[in-house]
């Protein structure tokens, strides 16, 4: 009797998982991000762009709920009076500004930061309470220190914070020394509250590995801002916004159409900044968002802020007609943050601003329930080999 062969059993394909791609390493109650939603703390990020303000948003991120109208002018009060940094602190962060003068202002604010952990007295102390302080004393000093980064970048006086204006506003106000309309300054908010959260993200995942280690807030918030400079991250911003000054020189008066510019991209296999996502692979839901915000601050400044936005809205076609790639919220936000007035190395160093209350999160919820986070690697090296 012959026994009949076996059908071969079909082998599963391999699953690239570098960049721990498709791993699930951990769990937070903090963000929930989906191929439909983003979401901090049961609240989707359309609801809070329409109706809450950014330190409305940070209250829920850092205290863990939606705060009532008297925990949030508490909370908002409370941050205001922690803005200003030692005068020391400033003195030495503009010395390192103007020794380093080619430095980019990622590294100048992760040299601020990690001074300002100097002169924190609970900086050592990963107690709840402790920490909560002292993400709230970042939210606050962070703007600060971008603010006078900028103005000794131009060789200007450094800037006090102003009470009287909101977060984003305040912001604004340190950077460019003008008071911004209501406008602009709902656009920055709009822009924080898009930023501040995304769950495990390369940013937020490095602060997270530096917490399980025990060490101390000031230290993680360093690592993040490290991984956040990286143009794959937070730099994508500027990327973005360079691409289109470049395509904005190489069309002038008809020399070239987009849509020939993007063929040779394509054909060169220039890195398009601003498209696609790790994980949205049918749009990022913070991109229209924002671009709304910004085409509307646009139409009001006239053709040459307009002239932007048409041309981003035909590389963003041109990318999804040939390789169906969609944009994500850094394509907006450069063009947005160029027509008013920031400039380009600031984008990524104002990404911190937003995401230092996602940061300060992850940090906490990770000392609350922590365990070393200490993954393996697959060596693919030599062995056994003889000295």
């Amino acid at each position: 009797m012959t026994t009949a062969t076996p059908a071969p059993v079909p082998t599963a394909k391999p699953v690239d998982t570098r960049g721990l791609a498709n791993q699930v390493i951990g769990e937070t109650k903090v963000c929930a991000v989906t191929q439909t939603e983003l979401i901090y703390r049961g609240y989707e990020i359309a609801d809070l762009a329409e109706k809450a303000t950014f330190e409305g948003v940070s209250h829920l991120v850092l205290v863990g709920h939606k705060p009532t109208d008297a925990e949030l002018k508490a909370f908002s009060d409370e941050v205001k009076g922690m803005r200003a940094v030692d005068k020391t602190v400033i003195e030495q962060l503009c010395a390192v500004v103007k020794a380093a003068p080619t430095a980019h202002p990622m590294s100048l604010l992760r040299t601020g930061v990690s001074i300002l952990g100097h002169h924190d007295a609970e900086c050592e102390s990963n107690a709840p309470d402790a920490e909560l302080r002292k993400s709230k004393r970042l939210l606050a000093k962070i703007p600060t220190l971008i603010g006078a980064i900028q103005r000794t970048i131009e060789g200007k006086p450094v800037l006090e914070p102003d009470a009287s204006l909101g977060h984003a506003a305040n912001l604004l106000w340190l950077m460019t020394g003008k008071k911004p309309s209501e406008l602009e300054a709902r656009i920055m908010d709009v822009s924080l509250i898009l930023y501040a959260e995304h769950d495990f993200n390369a940013s937020t995942f490095t602060s997270r590995c530096i917490a399980s280690t025990e060490s101390d807030m000031h230290s993680a918030v360093c690592g993040g801002i490290g991984a956040l400079k990286g143009p794959l991250h937070g730099g994508a911003n500027e990327m973005a916004m360079e691409m289109l000054k470049d395509i904005d020189v190489d069309c002038a008066g008809g020399k070239m159409t987009i849509d020939a510019w993007m063929q040779r991209a394509f054909v060169e296999k220039r890195k398009l900044m601003g498209f696609g996502h790790r994980v949205y692979k049918n749009g990022d839901h913070r991109a229209g968002i924002l671009r709304r915000w910004g085409l509307k601050l646009a139409e009001q400044m006239g053709p040459n802020a307009k002239k932007w936005f048409d041309m981003g809205d035909q590389v963003q076609a041109i990318m999804l007609r040939d390789k169906n790639i969609h944009p994500n919220v850094d394509f907006p936000c450069g063009m947005t943050y160029f027509i008013m007035g920031i400039p380009v190395p600031q984008y990524t160093p104002i990404f911190v601003a937003a995401r230092i209350t996602g940061w300060c999160a992850h940090i906490m919820e990770q000392h609350q329930n922590n365990r070393i986070i200490r993954p393996l690697a697959e060596y693919q090296g030599a062995m056994n080999l003889k000295w």
